[in-house]
């Protein structure tokens, strides 16, 4: 992956027709570019041409969603429902389903943390989450570590027990709620421009 050229994304403007024009190289573009130009490691930021609203997040997500990737991860039922809701109701569902999935996660990953004196393979499943989220949030965005056990080199019958690793889920909970509050936010602004 290269690094970018400049700490400015790169500018692309949307017109009503679906193309996309890049300011910088002065051309249009199709999807499948802007989306090449992503994985090369440059930022972009999409907006109208016409009334200059930010369109990065609806962009990127049609890039995610069109590629097939995340089609495949959806079962077609799923997605029915999903339409058929409207967006209040989505929104609720969004925020439950992903609520009650993060306190399974966590409560699963802190019984992993608490046999991993014993078991020090028992949080491998949740590092291996980290670096899918490091990799899906970009390398700017770091989580906290998964703490490590490292045996002591030599143990004695006085020595006390290892110290259990420090308990960084609170924070990840609180970033994790305050992104769901934000996309339950958005649903209900796109509700009301409909």
């Amino acid at each position: 992956m290269r690094l970018r050229s400049s700490s400015e994304p790169i500018l692309i403007k949307k017109y009503g027709n679906r193309r996309l024009y890049d300011t910088r190289a002065s051309s249009y573009i199709t999807l499948d570019q802007l989306e090449a130009i992503i994985r090369r490691g440059d930022d972009v930021r999409v907006i109208d041409a016409k009334t200059s609203e930010d369109l990065t997040q609806a962009t990127l997500t049609q890039i995610i969603l069109e590629s097939g990737r995340a089609a495949r991860l959806l079962p077609v039922t799923l997605l029915q429902q999903l339409i058929r809701m409207d967006d209040e109701s989505l929104a609720e569902f969004m925020g439950r389903y992903l609520s009650a999935t993060l306190e399974m996660y966590l409560e699963a990953k802190r019984g992993a943390q608490t046999v991993s004196p014993f078991l020090p393979m028992a949080t491998m499943p949740f590092q291996a989450a980290n670096a899918i989220a490091r990799m899906w949030l970009g390398a700017g965005q770091a989580i906290a570590p998964e703490p490590q056990y490292v045996p002591p080199a030599t143990t004695s019958p006085a020595a006390p027990p290892p110290a259990p690793p420090p308990d960084t889920t609170a924070v990840e909970v609180a970033a994790l709620r305050r992104e769901l509050d934000e996309l339950k936010t958005l649903l209900r602004g796109n509700k009301r421009k409909t």
